[in-house]
């Protein structure tokens, strides 16, 4: 067992400083694209505000909101800020994480009205409407927002002098309260729901003894996003949940600790990407829209006619 004063990890530093610029400057560039002209788009060309319109331009909006602290995040690996910079820092670390957490809640809610709109097709009409959808996704940002700043002024030590951003939390925030309900609420939860929902609706549209084209699109662009959720989210999480080990010193070993802080780093660097890959909800939006309503039609004519039949 090594101690945590002989564990070196300037193997890890060295090896970020290059690798976290590769990872991040393409994101940001195709994130930047992407998310600005999903917003031209919806707020200027589409002249129909429905469901799915009003989720993903919150989901554009959280998505910007996680790219804008991107160039100080990478400036903050290869320089040290002073003291008088920690509001700013604390700010831009704040606006990360809500872009973070705020992606995930408006992806599970995204999840959830699309469960609604499928496989209960009679239910919608009541449960589905573009107040429900605007007034949810304010919800959302009130929550996060909320999480967030009662929280962030904990990650920074009070007499920190020179420090990087982004890096070296204190020991508060990595306190169990904290981690368990990150994890539990702030991920697990959600990928339950989005799981759950995304089964659910998959298993309807291949039991529904439609086999069309827009069936067959539907359920793609739900495999699509359940991947697009996950892909980014899940190893990121699971760097969380090993680093808080190695902070209660369940993990003492030199070699895993220095693995556990590559993986992640890599893995939070990665989960980014989210941003470029919601970009297939956006382009695949009016397609699945299209799908919906030919499914709500083919599921209503499906059940009257059973009940017809079982009638005679």
């Amino acid at each position: 067992m090594a101690n945590e004063t002989n564990c070196s990890f300037q193997r890890v530093d060295f090896l970020m400083r290059y690798l976290e610029p590769a990872i991040y400057i393409p994101i940001f560039l195709v994130g930047l694209i992407l998310n600005v002209v999903a917003l031209i788009v919806f707020c200027i060309f589409l002249r129909k505000w429905t469901e799915s319109t009003i989720y993903m331009t919150s989901l554009a909006l959280m998505d910007l909101l996680l790219l804008f602290p991107l160039p100080f995040k990478m400036h903050s690996t290869n320089h040290r800020w002073s003291s008088n910079l920690k509001p700013l820092c604390s700010f831009l670390e704040s606006l990360y994480f809500v872009g973070i957490y705020g992606s995930i809640y408006t992806i599970m809610f995204i999840a959830v009205d699309r469960c609604v709109a499928i496989c209960h097709p009679f239910k919608a009409k009541q449960l589905r409407s573009p107040k429900v959808a605007l007034w949810t996704c304010a919800a959302v940002w009130v929550f996060v927002l909320t999480a967030m700043s009662s929280t962030i002024y904990r990650f920074r030590e009070a007499n920190t002098t020179d420090f990087h951003c982004f890096h070296g939390f204190s020991e508060k925030s990595w306190s169990p309260p904290l981690i368990i309900c990150l994890q539990v609420f702030g991920f697990l939860i959600p990928a339950l729901v989005v799981v759950y929902c995304s089964a659910q609706t998959i298993w309807v549209l291949q039991q529904s003894g439609q086999r069309s084209p827009q069936s067959q699109a539907c359920v793609k662009i739900i495999y699509s996003s359940l991947s697009a959720f996950l892909l980014p989210f899940t190893p990121s999480h699971l760097g969380i949940l090993l680093q808080f080990l190695v902070h209660q010193k369940i993990i003492q070993d030199c070699g895993h600790k220095t693995r556990i802080s590559l993986f992640i780093q890599i893995a939070m660097c990665l989960s980014n990407i989210t941003c470029c890959l919601d970009a297939l909800c956006y382009y695949f939006i009016a397609h699945e829209v299209r799908s919906t309503k030919h499914t709500f039609r083919m599921s209503i004519s499906h059940r009257r006619a059973t009940v017809s039949t079982s009638e005679v």
